[in-house]
């Protein structure tokens, strides 16, 4: 595959990390060059390190690398960081201080003033904040962050209605699948026949993550989005599948088949790049009256599509809504992916 770029991951071996391998594994322009984890997991085959979890196969020529250290000697230009945030806190600069363009799911970085926080359909523009980090004028590496699995189906719904209408308030309730902690997530006996009230740091990464998202470039830094914001996050027994109970407050007042046509239509720059891992429709109005529901509906889009459903009347606010995202392909790897393929078509990669 000489014409594609290679590609290394951070924190390979975990749940992100395997879907980084299975979405790469046909990719058309990245390829699967360098795979690191912790030091338990260093010089041994793939196979032997990681406890697959996902429904297809590992990729035969994945199973037979030997994973690295997790240190830049060896490491490609190109990195895609699925690790925990007080890792990725230690690491993720040290990459980019290095030379590397780190494409990174991790929260360590997210809210920091110069590193681009970026869902591609929402806000691509602020991928121009690489161009402030001390990183970048050293050595050309950079840091580029996509949102919490929470965050990112709720403001890909959002985003069509702010552009059309703007949100003056928000308010979001997440019933949140059991893949989002990771392996071995939650223990049955916690979540089975149960629902857990509480993600630490959840509430505060939805509130924040939302208004920068959708907040306005100015200059060298983003100004976040006025509206208010409040999140409530609960883990229920689900496997994949972040389901979302979401009430808004406009300005602009609108009909309800105006906010539908602001969903259906709602196109953007990946769109328009054609990039591969980008969904047709990056949002999808659901007409039954008990959808989207995770079982059914979280592949929509291969795993990138945002459903959206139940479209009523808020007796408190103007609207509430149904929103549901995979959380970890739209929410995690499949969000990173989509980040480098923009950087990609801008020219920042190869």
């Amino acid at each position: 595959m000489p014409n594609k770029l290679p590609v290394g991951i951070l924190g390979a071996t975990g749940i992100v990390g395997q879907r980084f391998i299975q979405m790469l594994e046909h990719h058309p322009w990245f390829e699967v060059a360098w795979l690191a984890a912790s030091d338990r997991s260093e010089g041994r085959p793939y196979a032997e390190a990681a406890r697959w979890r996902l429904k297809t196969n590992i990729p035969a020529r994945i199973a037979n690398m030997n994973v690295s250290p997790a240190s830049r000697a060896g490491a490609p230009k190109i990195i895609f960081a699925a690790l925990d945030a007080a890792i990725a806190r230690e690491l993720e600069p040290q990459f980019a201080a290095s030379g590397c363009a780190v494409v990174s799911n991790s929260s360590a970085l997210r809210m920091q003033a110069d590193v681009p926080l970026v869902i591609p359909e929402v806000n691509g523009d602020h991928i121009s904040l690489i161009e402030t980090q001390s990183w970048r004028r050293s050595s050309g590496g950079f840091a580029v962050t996509n949102p919490n699995c929470s965050a990112i189906g709720l403001v890909i719904a959002l985003a069509p209605l702010h552009r059309h209408f703007q949100l003056e308030a928000v308010m979001a309730v997440t019933m949140q699948a059991v893949s989002g902690a990771g392996y071995p997530g939650v223990a049955s006996l916690d979540i089975l026949g149960n629902v857990i009230p509480y993600i630490k740091n959840e509430e505060e990464k939805m509130e924040e993550e939302t208004q920068k998202l959708l907040g306005t470039l100015n200059g060298g830094k983003v100004v976040p989005a006025p509206f208010a914001m409040s999140a409530q996050c609960n883990r229920v027994a689900v496997e994949d599948g972040h389901t979302e109970s979401v009430s808004v407050r406009l300005k602009k007042k609108a009909k309800p088949e105006e906010l539908i046509a602001a969903w259906n239509d709602f196109k953007a720059e990946p769109q328009q790049l054609r990039l591969p891992s980008a969904p047709d429709r990056p949002v999808i109005y659901m007409t039954a009256s008990d959808r989207p529901q995770p079982r059914f509906d979280c592949d929509l889009g291969g795993g990138m599509a945002t459903a959206v459903g139940r479209l009523r009347p808020c007796n408190v606010l103007d609207w509430k809504f149904t929103v549901l995202s995979h959380n970890t392909i739209r929410g995690a790897a499949g969000a990173a992916l989509l980040n480098a393929e923009l950087l990609k078509a801008k020219g920042y990669l190869g």
